[in-house]
């Protein structure tokens, strides 16, 4: 699918930011056009961008019930009442829970932690876990990334004296779970200068306000900020204020003095001695901890994830990683069954807005990345449905500017439960509701998608000359890392390249074109890998000019520390008419 390539030029306010932030970065001309894109307005602002410091984070105070929480908490420690730490299988829940457990172990024994399995408790706690709590003595639970919505749950809790402190980031319905303290930056009301954070963030700030209130440093808290660089990767939160902050020393953590867990995981990765950047968390080290929860249990995860001993961590990591293998398998067979079954109805349905599939047999744990592929395949608003405990229960994905959430809130009243974020949502309901959760579900969305939001959008930067890629620049576009939504990696447009004469279809299917490119601006080649686009490789290598959309990739096969590779994300060739 063709995709549209939008420039929204600069307004004449924003001109003058970027007439003044230039005397500071003349040398490389677009950097100042891409900070006032990200709303920064002074020179002062800009240096804070660039230099993120730790003590720029936010007082944990200023987040609602944060009072309550670390009260209850300190006096279930001074009284030694047992705590259990509980969270959600996926990376954001264990990443939080491992966080939680490890600090606070550290200063009290009575501590425990919980994580659920996907196929036996499902998402979130359940009053049969919350009765054998009871059974252990358990007195407070700190529930994170999850417990939101846990109104019937929490209620039967507090009839057994157990009190809970929700740690959550998902969008609270109107009526709130009986909690002692809800930490939550969504909250109506909230006025928490960063409201999206990771669960495993929220968990950060309430040991952050615990340590604040008990006079202890915080040295041994940041070293765990790897977990919480971790969540922010996975759980696709915005990377902007705090979380930059976090996930900036969070990086610096993993390519220094990692968590031992993590260490091992670095190694399966292979990943040892090498940069680690945001991507390799995205698509190596996130998704093998993700891998746990969906193919065993999540609770290996925080076993890896707390060990102290490299040894033991190696062989939960080796686990994982095989759970990683048999999940790559599964996720490519059933995304083939639902192309193919996507494939018979694509007349039927070449109208419609969105995909709901459903099939009792798939995997729980594979089909909410099975919705993401669909969702990248045929740029449309996916729901994926199977069976799991009598309940047909999915996952949804959404498209580039689209809320799935409202939408499949749309449809609360045919559902069991339902919980997510503004692009991701999990949901279960009656099977025999499917048909009528399908037609409602693209009624809404059909009524309030944009034309727009159903091809791909790419959003360019600046527009580039090769001779602007200078040393310098590639030097402080690596500053803008960490990236991630809110501050997305620069997307740019160079106008009018040729083929240098060498560039060459690789792949096993010689599928891509490895790219040598030139313009009128420059005796530089540049390299470039576009995937995917052999079909244009004879027009390219016909010496026509043609228009780039890309991303400036470092290119670590090559000894010059700037050297880069364009990743091209879409080519426009001119049409020879």
């Amino acid at each position: 699918m063709t995709g549209k390539w939008n420039y929204l030029p600069l307004t004449p306010e924003e001109q003058k930011i970027e007439t003044a932030l230039a005397r500071k970065y003349a040398s490389c001309p677009p950097v100042s056009q891409l900070l006032v894109q990200r709303g920064i307005t002074s020179v002062e602002e800009a240096e804070r961008f660039f230099n993120p410091r730790l003590k720029n984070l936010h007082d944990p105070f200023l987040m609602p019930d944060m009072d309550k929480a670390v009260n209850r908490l300190n006096r279930a420690m001074g009284s030694k009442e047992k705590i259990m730490v509980y969270g959600d299988y996926d990376v954001d829940g264990t990443t939080a829970v491992a966080l939680v457990y490890k600090y606070l172990s550290n200063f009290y024994s009575n501590i425990d932690y919980f994580i659920p399995t996907r196929y036996e408790e499902g998402y979130g706690i359940s009053s049969e876990t919350i009765d054998e709590f009871a059974d252990q003595g358990v007195k407070l639970v700190i529930i994170l990334d999850c417990g939101i919505k846990a109104n019937e749950e929490i209620a039967h809790a507090r009839e057994h004296g157990i009190d809970f402190i929700i740690c959550d980031h998902h969008v609270p319905d109107d009526e709130l779970p009986q909690a002692v303290a809800i930490l939550n930056p969504k909250m109506e009301g909230s006025t928490y200068p960063c409201p999206h954070l990771s669960g495993c963030g929220v968990g950060y700030k309430l040991m952050q306000a615990f340590a604040i209130s008990n006079g202890i440093p915080q040295t041994e808290l940041e070293g765990m900020l790897d977990l919480v660089a971790v969540s922010i990767a996975a759980d696709i939160v915005p990377m902007v204020d705090e979380n930059r902050i976090m996930a900036y020393y969070g990086l610096r953590r993993l390519n220094s003095n990692p968590n031992m867990g993590l260490r091992a995981i670095i190694r399966i990765c292979n990943l040892t001695n090498r940069e680690i950047t945001i991507s390799d968390v995205i698509f190596k080290i996130g998704p093998r901890i993700n891998a746990s929860g969906r193919m065993q249990s999540g609770r290996e995860a925080v076993e890896l994830l707390v060990s102290r001993d490299i040894a033991d961590a190696y062989e939960h990591a080796k686990n994982i990683d095989q759970y990683n293998k048999d999940r790559k398998e599964l996720d490519k067979r059933i995304t083939e069954e639902a192309n193919a079954i996507l494939s018979s109805r694509i007349e039927a349905e070449a109208d419609k807005k969105t995909i709901v599939i459903f099939n009792k047999d798939w995997h729980k744990g594979i089909i909410g990345i099975v919705a993401s592929r669909l969702t990248e395949l045929y740029y449309k608003p996916s729901v994926v449905l199977t069976l799991a405990n009598g309940l047909a229960t999915g996952s949804s994905r959404s498209v580039q500017g689209f809320d799935i959430y409202k939408a499949v809130e749309s449809t609360r009243d045919l559902l069991e439960n339902f919980g997510g974020h503004t692009y991701a949502v999990g949901l279960s309901l009656k099977e025999e509701n499917i048909p009528e959760f399908t037609r409602r579900f693209e009624e809404f969305v059909a009524a309030n998608i944009l034309p727009s939001q159903l091809r791909p959008q790419f959003e360019i930067d600046a527009y580039l000359t090769f001779s602007e890629l200078t040393n310098e620049f590639i030097s402080t576009l690596r500053r803008f890392n960490p990236y991630g939504p809110g501050n997305q990696k620069p997307v740019f447009c160079t106008r009018g390249v040729m083929d240098f004469g060498t560039s060459k279809l690789v792949g096993r299917q010689l599928e891509h074109i490895k790219l040598e490119l030139v313009d009128d601006t420059s005796g530089k080649v540049i390299n470039g890998i576009a995937f995917n686009k052999a079909h244009l490789f004879d027009r390219i290598h016909a010496r026509c000019r043609f228009d780039i959309c890309y991303t400036i990739e470092e290119n670590k096969h090559q000894n010059s520390p700037n050297a880069i590779q364009l990743q091209i994300k879409e080519i426009r060739i001119a049409d020879p008419t």
